[in-house]
């Protein structure tokens, strides 16, 4: 009994020093659901799926662009009530409205309305509009992650002096080496 528990003893000391074989640290597994990752926190919160890419220099882009049409979209509403309600205090006839010295006439007041009227539906398409690029942004960066790339595709610009008939020519040029 007493041999038995010193290989106990000493196999329990030698499962200490194992090892298994080494990972190689030049290749990242790449996690093939990311770009749906990114897309959710992107959709949840604005910036996220960017922040998940570690793409953070497109956070304040992010939120300057939702952000002014954001703050576009609460001054034409704003506005747009302003001018209703001065019209419809002056159907009602009142005259002691914020327009009485500058808009005279209650066509210029529905005018006014409309106009802000336009511009705050439209700031509501740029807010979507820009909630969409957002989370396809992100999306597309976790897909764009994964790909190769290496120096068999490239993409250059392509600058000609044109020497024989003195035109300048400028373009794009797609080279694939093999």
């Amino acid at each position: 009994m007493g041999i038995n528990k010193l290989i106990f003893l000493v196999a329990l000391l030698f499962i200490s020093n194992s090892f298994s074989q080494e990972s190689d640290p030049s290749f990242d597994e790449l996690d093939p659901l990311s770009p749906s990752k990114a897309a959710f926190f992107s959709a949840v919160f604005p910036g996220a799926g960017q922040a998940f890419n570690k793409k953070y220099w497109k956070i304040p882009i992010v939120y300057a662009a939702i952000g002014t049409s954001i703050y576009t979209y609460d001054f034409n509403q704003k506005k747009y009530w302003n001018y209703r309600n001065a019209y419809k205090s002056r159907k009602a006839g009142y005259s002691n409205d914020e327009f009485q010295n500058l808009i005279l006439d209650d066509n210029r007041l529905l005018d006014g309305a409309d106009f802000h009227k336009k511009n705050r539906d439209l700031s509501m398409v740029f807010i979507i509009g820009f909630y969409i690029l957002n989370v396809l942004d992100a999306n597309i960066d976790a897909h764009l992650k994964q790909y190769n790339v290496n120096e068999t595709l490239t993409l250059k610009p392509y600058f000609d002096n044109g020497t024989e008939i003195n035109i300048e020519s400028v373009g794009l040029s797609l080279n694939l080496n093999f």
